[in-house]
């Protein structure tokens, strides 16, 4: 079975300057959830002697409420989490994600596809099912080239081809150290399948639209929470086929509501707030294993940075 190692080594000459990011989805205001992945990928950069950028993930514009991209740049600056170079937004780099498309289309990696969601499931179904992954099916295939193809019928949806060889017929596994995770492994074309690069609806793919923005921004570190690192894998396929560089990834612990899910907005996080921004820094830093008195945030960010610094924090 081929398996795929593209991460670098924490440390070498090669090693790029760090430029680190914090890339929100303007679908809501920060909550504190979200401001413990800010925070950690701040901390991180600075704790390098690094640069810090903010994205604003805004490609799906029907989502997103207005203004809350500015909200929440304002709430960074409110807990003095200032990037270092102007917000770059999702929704303004079409074409780039366009062009890495059209890359993976010619090379024969991407192909169209017209499957709906219930094709999907009827297909999944006639082969005797298979694992369902947080709820999705893995796609079964079934409009690869190498079974057919859209044969004239037009696409809804690209895919990116999950196996190893074009035929579709080798087993992918790919392998990469995470700096808390440690050794990671996924058989992409088993655990995954073959994924969307552009939706039916004519969207770009968080997958594609990620990679894209992190090589064009040259960011050299990736820190986020641990529900993506199981993103991970398709990104870094993403990035060997069009020949982009390998960030170093960092995933952080998740912020947990009270009945043990994930805090997130899909599951009613309130927006946080920040009439005490020293306050609000002091719980998020206990999340990440920072326990830091200090009078000004001024105060309590240098005294992070220090203590991110000198050695691992979180669990």
């Amino acid at each position: 079975m081929p398996v795929s190692s593209p991460s670098p080594s924490l440390a070498s000459p090669s090693t790029p300057p760090y430029r680190g990011r914090f890339a929100p989805s303007p679908t809501g205001l920060l909550h504190a959830g979200s401001l413990v992945a800010a925070l950690a990928s701040w901390l991180d950069a600075r704790a390098h002697g690094g640069q810090w950028l903010v994205r604003i993930e805004d490609h799906d514009l029907g989502r997103c409420l207005p203004g809350a991209g500015e909200q929440i740049l304002a709430q960074l600056a409110r807990v003095g989490l200032v990037p270092d170079e102007p917000p770059v937004w999702q929704s303004q780099r079409g074409t780039l994600y366009e062009a890495a498309l059209q890359r993976l289309i010619e090379a024969g990696w991407a192909y169209g596809c017209t499957c709906s969601r219930k094709d999907i499931a009827a297909a999944v179904a006639a082969a005797g099912g298979q694992r369902e992954r947080h709820g999705e099916l893995v796609y079964p295939g079934t409009c690869r080239p190498s079974r057919g193809g859209l044969q004239g019928r037009p696409a809804r949806a690209w895919r990116l081809l999950s196996t190893d060889d074009l035929a579709g017929t080798q087993d992918l596994m790919l392998a990469w150290r995470d700096r808390r995770l440690g050794l990671q492994t996924q058989t992409l074309n088993v655990e995954v399948g073959d994924f969307v690069l552009r939706r039916a609806d004519g969207l770009w793919a968080y997958q594609l639209a990620v990679v894209v923005d992190d090589a064009a921004q040259g960011i050299s570190d990736v820190v986020r929470g641990e529900d993506l690192a199981d993103n991970t894998p398709r990104q870094l396929r993403l990035q060997q086929l069009l020949g982009l560089p390998v960030p170093r990834y960092l995933h952080t612990p998740l912020v947990l509501a009270a009945d043990g899910q994930k805090l997130s907005k899909q599951n009613g996080a309130t927006p946080l707030p920040l009439d005490e921004p020293l306050q609000a820094l002091r719980l998020a830093g206990e999340r990440l294993g920072l326990r830091i008195e200090a009078g000004t945030v001024a105060d309590w960010l240098a005294a992070a940075v220090a203590a991110w610094a000198a050695g691992p924090l979180m669990a």
